[in-house]
């Protein structure tokens, strides 16, 4: 399948959109635990050096623990919007870089890149998620090491397919699933709707698309990649392996 002009699009619109209330609607998720551990795997694959590339890197939640590791960053990201407040929290710490994950410039060679918390799913054919590896691959070190992660079906079965209200500094957050388990298969793409109560200009509306591990697996042998590991994640352990019907994410590791 091939995504029309207007999809395309929706993955910035979304994020300019949801920009404003990413932090607060995500206050609670431990990236500094879960990008830890996602580390501690690269570097039992044979990581070494110091320089990241994030894909798909939002408000800097993703990167900003890896500076406190002592990591020297460039994140780039579809949404200026996000952009923009990633970088009201380091300033010039790190080099910032509007890009779509789909047409990657060419910005360095990296040690480590990697596109986490399922910025993969926003891509909605396999065309793309290989465009996306290439571009990765583009800005690879000799021996550097590619991290990605996306949801698996459980993940469309439960939040895709559920409501999920978020009270915090004053706000009340509502995640609205659009998906109906009926429709879960394999490659499906799912949409919900997310909005901050009283508040204009933040409504907008989520569309994923699910990749198989045979797909997923195949763009990163079309890239040039070999596939290190496979992980699945629960609870946010790693587990060697991944279960559809178990695991919340797949986390593939590449070099």
């Amino acid at each position: 399948m091939t995504a029309s002009p207007e999809v395309k699009g929706s993955a910035r619109k979304t994020y300019d959109a949801y920009a404003s209330a990413y932090d607060d609607f995500n206050h609670g998720y431990m990236y500094a635990q879960w990008t830890g551990r996602l580390l501690a795997k690269a570097e039992e694959a044979g990581l070494e050096g110091d320089r990241l590339l994030d894909v798909g890197c939002g408000t800097g939640l993703s990167f900003i623990p890896m500076l406190d590791r002592g990591w020297r960053v460039t994140a780039c990201d579809i949404s200026p919007e996000m952009l923009d407040l990633a970088r009201a929290k380091v300033g010039d710490a790190v080099t910032l870089l509007t890009a779509d994950m789909r047409d990657l410039p060419v910005l360095g060679q990296f040690n480590l890149i990697w596109a986490v918390n399922d910025a993969i799913n926003y891509l909605l054919c396999t065309e793309e998620l290989e465009a996306a590896l290439l571009g990765m691959r583009r800005n690879l070190a000799p021996d550097g090491i590619v991290v990605f992660d996306v949801n698996t079906l459980t993940t469309y079965r439960n939040f895709f397919s559920n409501e999920c209200v978020v009270e915090f500094n004053n706000r009340r957050f509502v995640w609205h699933g659009l998906t109906s388990v009926s429709e879960v298969s394999a490659g499906s793409i799912h949409e919900a709707h997310f909005d901050a109560e009283g508040e204009t200009g933040v409504a907008n509306i989520h569309t994923q698309r699910h990749f198989t591990e045979e797909e997923i697996l195949a763009a990163i042998d079309a890239a040039g990649f070999r596939c290190l590991a496979v992980f699945g994640e629960s609870n946010g352990d790693l587990e060697r392996g991944m279960n559809e019907d178990f695991h919340t994410k797949a986390v593939y590791l590449c070099s």
